[in-house]
């Protein structure tokens, strides 16, 4: 969704459209998974347990893109690690191996910048109280195509300094 909405943002130009941060493109689609136990779409404990499956699953990640990359595991350790910790089968334990063998960080680039936009979302809520509008936030994150986190960051800043001052000033008005 997030890519599809930056290809149609027609403020930005065609490079900017197509652009891809790992932390920023992926940190969103693993923020906006989330989501939907925030909006009640999982009813009982066995309708969560699939996203908790993956939540895992993305917690072994961390564990052996970091356990490649930076402990120089071997490449049946992390097979190991994965039969040992997943449920998943042998064929996407070797895809999913190749995969963090191939493309360092990748794990922690999502993970990142996932916790990158909470922390934005946070600041915030903190910032506009209860004049904090979650589609708003989200309009905003996506409203930019893909960024950098420390771009990003700069613009939620922004967006939340110009929100708070929009709501003191209406409601100054209101007083008149």
């Amino acid at each position: 969704m997030q890519i599809a909405i930056a290809q149609e943002l027609p403020e930005l130009p065609p490079f900017r459209q197509h652009e891809y941060y790992t932390a920023y493109t992926e940190g969103w689609a693993l923020y906006s998974e989330r989501l939907g136990k925030e909006a009640g779409f999982f009813q009982d404990p066995y309708s969560y347990y699939g996203h908790l499956e993956d939540d895992m699953l993305r917690a072994i990640r961390l564990v052996v893109d970091t356990g490649f990359h930076y402990k120089h595991w071997t490449r049946q350790q992390v097979v190991d690690f994965f039969h040992d910790h997943s449920s998943i089968d042998e064929p996407s334990v070797q895809s999913e191996t190749d995969r963090y063998m191939a493309w360092p960080a990748q794990a922690l680039g999502y993970k990142i910048g996932q916790l990158e936009i909470l922390k934005l979302r946070q600041y915030a809520k903190d910032q506009l109280g209860d004049k904090f509008d979650l589609r708003a936030f989200h309009d905003e994150v996506l409203s930019g195509g893909a960024l950098p986190l420390d771009v990003l960051s700069v613009r939620i800043h922004d967006w939340a300094g110009q929100q708070k001052a929009q709501a003191a000033a209406a409601s100054g008005n209101h007083g008149q």
